[in-house]
């Protein structure tokens, strides 16, 4: 596989304009050492400790509690398993058991009590591990790992079990690695394999294996966490611990559920800041599979496109399939960071070009057309007939002799070409042996990447076992899509790495003056009338048309005459939320008369529908502009989300919507934007003139601000249509929705 110069360079951050969301307020301020506060204005914290995990994988005591060395039982097994593991790490291990004297030879100890010297390390191999941890705390043990299941994967009887391990761990001070985990994490590990490594975490174990066996292919691994239902010690501790690890090139990830979202965003953010590349493989995109990762480890899996988001904010690299994780872990880990960003695709077979230039072009690769230049000189060692633009054909036959490494130079001596993949759908010796090993000696003199794709089912070939698997500077793949996926993932990576700017060290701390004013008009428990919501709007300085709540006919038509004709009038209480089916909204109204018809008939609808109103309201008709939707909504796991999308009518129906985690910045908030299947519609489309998309992206940054200072009082927000009208005449919000805790 690959070599790298991977390092782990913080990033330097630059201020936003508006950042940061949280969820309902937390713990008190603190402080850290410096007297700044760590938390958001909504309590939530902005930085988290690394553990220091060091004596969990490498400790230099263990005691195993429940040692055996009776035939048959299956502590003994586990019990050899870790003698000979801490023989590999060099720790000095005690068994611990009531009634045996010595275990495999060792002397053993009757309780935890009897220990005789503070363990790194209790493994704790009883049935129930509560009762042991209670006896443990700090003066005996920095980390202790219940193997034990039964606990929250089974129900609320289990769940109540797990907590009570919990708190026993903190009253102790003991880290807890589980329950319901395993021994990945004291397997044994090649130490003869260099270069940067996967560290790996997974929730369930076997999961894990297929990134395990990359070792027999000379990818380096160097720890596996198996973190079980995570008590106490979670996915987000780990992924914290690796990012600072100078040996951890990419950290590959299984994961079932998230205990905490805001735990995890800081420890992605804390990779993202050290430039380490984090894969994973999330559960939960399907209702059934939701479900099977609940009753597996009794964790929330939260709403999966809301998962989606978070991870791509913080620039952790999703993939659906254990195959996918390995390949794009190992090549993530190893690849130095790219040179340019176009991909050239060079073959044998016209055929196998073009197959692969569609696959890596509908994934969002650029294949940039070679120069002119490039093309001529390809043509030296390839026909003319042959299309050399890229992909590049070279009809077979210069792989077999000299021309095959010009070819191949060439290529990668193109400074628009950062990557080289060449897919060989089958061996074909000897040209593909000696195909393999130019590229492979190619591959060693050049700091681009260079991948193969060997199509071949059998995979027993020497060219594939030896000269590929026994290069570390090609990245092999056995399918051609694993190959772009990793591709993709790798050029993505790098280009999110050197932008990326935490919007953790610019959130909030302190709330803004338009918090108190919104504060004054939260209803606890209620739905807020459309004017008591844009009066909310109003206090954040997101604009709304001129309006007046009125409550008789005849103020109605003064009202009009103060707004402007032609004027809009809508119905306006607290549980009103679709106005229009009820024909509660009258647009277009040109005349006193009308004003006072719409009042009556206003008013007559929403006593026969039994709706109580708190007035009506004469609203300016604003002019044409482009319909979006802008809103808050709650997540179990990362508190109030943040959306927009197409709006208006369609808004249920089309469902073209962007959701984001707090906190983000307005590059995010623009990232969004571009996702949007119609973004086309603001840019002006069939005559129409460019909307005022920097309004929209205030407004967005603007709500973000809400759910952050108000997300203890204020439940969801809704404002639809939020019309975005032309170019430099900003946004208005025409009606909103607002709901409280």
């Amino acid at each position: 596989m690959l070599g790298s110069t991977h390092g782990t360079l913080t990033t330097t951050s630059r201020p936003a304009r508006v950042v940061a969301c949280g969820e309902r307020p937390g713990p008190a301020v603190h402080g850290t050492a410096d007297g700044t506060d760590d938390t958001d204005v909504s309590g939530r914290p902005l930085r988290s400790d690394i553990p220091d995990l060091d004596r969990l994988f490498r400790p230099e005591t263990v005691a195993v509690i429940g040692a055996s060395d009776a035939e048959g039982r299956p502590n003994t097994g586990i019990t050899r398993q870790l003698i000979a593991w801490s023989e590999r790490v060099g720790a000095r291990l005690h068994p611990v058991h009531p009634t045996r004297t010595s275990v495999f030879g060792i002397p053993c100890h009757p309780s935890v009590r009897d220990l005789p010297e503070r363990v790194d390390l209790a493994v704790l191999l009883v049935g129930d591990p509560l009762p042991v941890l209670e006896e443990l705390d700090g003066s005996k043990a920095a980390f202790a790992v219940a193997f034990a299941a039964g606990f929250a994967e089974t129900g609320p009887a289990g769940a109540a079990a797990q907590a009570a391990l919990a708190d026993a761990a903190r009253r102790s001070g003991v880290r807890l690695l589980g329950p319901n985990t395993n021994l990945n994490a004291f397997e044994r590990f090649r130490d003869d394999l260099d270069g940067p490594a996967i560290a790996l975490i997974t929730q369930s174990g076997h999961q894990g294996r297929p990134v395990f066996a990359l070792q027999e292919l000379g990818i380096r691994l160097s720890h596996w966490a198996p973190t079980g239902n995570e008590a106490d010690l979670e996915c987000a501790d780990f992924i914290s611990y690796f990012a600072t690890r100078p040996e951890v090139g990419a950290i590959a990830a299984y994961v079932e559920g998230l205990k905490d979202g805001r735990a995890f965003l800081l420890a992605a953010d804390r990779a993202a800041r050290h430039k380490v590349p984090v894969v994973a493989v999330k559960v939960g995109r399907t209702e059934a599979g939701a479900r099977t990762a609940a009753s597996h480890t009794g964790k929330l899996t939260g709403a999966d496109d809301v998962v989606d988001a978070a991870m791509r904010q913080f620039g952790v690299i999703r993939v659906d399939s254990l195959d996918e994780l390995q390949d794009t872990a190992a090549l993530l880990a190893r690849a130095r960071p790219p040179r340019a960003p176009g991909v050239a695709v060079y073959s044998i077979s016209g055929g196998t070009g073009a197959h692969f230039a569609d696959l890596a072009t509908a994934a969002g690769l650029a294949l940039p057309a070679l120069s002119a230049a490039k093309q001529a000189e390809l043509h030296q060692w390839i026909p003319e007939y042959l299309n050399v633009a890229n992909p590049v054909d070279c009809g077979g036959h210069p792989v077999g002799d000299r021309r095959g490494r010009k070819i191949i130079d060439a290529l990668l001596n193109d400074p628009s070409i950062g990557v080289l993949i060449c897919p060989v759908p089958g061996p074909f010796p000897p040209m593909s042996d000696r195909l393999v090993r130019d590229l492979a000696d190619a591959a060693e003199q050049t700091d681009k990447l260079v991948c193969v794709v060997w199509g071949s089912p059998v995979g027993t070939e020497e060219a594939y076992r030896t000269t590929l698997l026994g290069s570390s500077r090609v990245a092999t793949f056995r399918t051609f899509s694993n190959c772009v996926t990793a591709v993709r993932a790798y050029l993505g990576h790098h280009r999110f790495a050197a932008a990326y700017r935490s919007p953790f060290d610019t959130a909030p701390r302190t709330p803004s003056p338009s918090a108190r004013k919104a504060q004054e008009l939260m209803r606890p428990g209620e739905q807020l009338s459309e004017h008591a919501a844009k009066q909310l709007l109003r206090a954040y300085g997101i604009r709304v048309p001129r309006e007046q709540l009125v409550t008789s006919a005849a103020a109605a038509v003064r009202a009009a005459g103060l707004v402007g004709y032609p004027v809009v009038m809508k119905a306006s209480g607290p549980q009103l939320a679709h106005k229009t089916e009820l024909g509660l909204v009258k647009i277009g109204l040109t005349s006193a008369s009308q004003v006072r018809d719409a009042y009556r008939e206003l008013t007559d609808i929403a006593r026969y529908e039994g709706l109580p109103l708190d007035g009506v309201l004469v609203c300016q008709l604003v002019g044409r502009g482009v319909e979006m939707v802008v809103g808050i909504s709650p997540d179990s796991l990362f508190g109030p989300t943040v959306t927009v999308g197409l709006g208006g009518a369609l808004v249920e129906v089309l469902h073209d919507t962007a959701v984001a985690v707090p906190p983000f910045g307005e590059d995010h908030a623009r990232a969004m934007l571009e996702g949007l299947r119609g973004r086309a519609l603001l840019d002006g489309v069939r005559g129409a003139p460019p909307a005022d998309v920097d309004a929209l992206v205030e407004t967005v940054l603007r709500v973000q601000r809400m759910s952050l200072e108000l997300g203890g009082a204020l439940a969801e927000l809704d404002i639809n249509p939020l019309v975005v009208l032309e170019r430099g005449q900003g946004a208005v919000a025409l009606d909103a929705l607002a709901f409280c805790h």
